[in-house]
């Protein structure tokens, strides 16, 4: 399935990244270029445990 998600805070980002996680399509936006930018890098604009290992495996 091919997803938007609007917002890379904590609900959209996680959400995004656990939807990758199982094989879903997911294009994460947001109006916040430092968190689009930080994402890019390789970065995690936010904290959660376990999601560098999750965004590393779907990015």
């Amino acid at each position: 399935m091919r997803i938007s998600i609007f917002g890379c805070g904590y609900v959209g980002l996680v959400t995004g990244a656990r939807l990758a996680e199982i094989g879903h399509d997911v294009v994460c936006t947001d109006n916040n270029d430092g968190k689009i930018r930080t994402l890019q890098e390789g970065g995690v604009p936010i904290y959660e445990p376990t999601l560098d290992r999750v965004l590393e495996r779907t990015l």
